[in-house]
């Protein structure tokens, strides 16, 4: 099974964002073996990580998976050592022939297409993250949006 997030990089973080999320995880995967697909590029990235990494921690068939949209020389000295002490593994998939500058929107579309669920925080109509839950949508994928949102 694979979990997949997505979520705007500015968010307001709650205690009860944190428990909605460690709960639908419970719910929907218990103690089945996941792949948490996992960015790492603001806010919401952080949280998931942090909910993700929690739960790891009480069930043993979590694997933290780092989805990188860059494997550039550049990019694996600034950033690959400090990611693979946090992550069991890192994915890259390969988006060469595509503008760098959309590299996180492919990923991105990468990780809701092999997502069993996709864990979203989306409470506004713009930007990246509305277009992956858009994309998530469109693909039929069963997404829990941890906030209030109507389209």
């Amino acid at each position: 099974m694979i979990v997949t997030f997505c979520g705007h990089s500015k968010i307001r973080i709650c205690k009860d964002t944190e428990q909605k999320m460690l709960a639908f995880l419970e719910e929907k995967v218990g103690s089945s073996p996941v792949d948490m697909f996992l960015g790492n590029y603001g806010k919401f990235d952080n949280l998931a990580y942090e909910c993700c990494k929690k739960y790891k921690e009480a069930h043993s068939n979590v694997s933290l998976v780092f989805v990188t949209p860059y494997l550039t020389i550049e990019y694996q000295r600034n950033h690959l050592n400090h990611l693979q002490k946090m992550y069991d593994s890192i994915i890259y998939f390969e988006i060469e022939s595509k503008p760098k500058r959309f590299a996180i929107t492919y990923r991105n579309r990468y990780m809701v297409e092999n997502a069993d669920y996709v864990v979203a925080y989306i409470d506004h109509n713009w930007g990246g993250a509305y277009a992956t839950y858009k994309y998530a949508k469109s693909k039929g994928k069963e997404i829990f949006n941890l906030v209030d949102f109507e389209e």
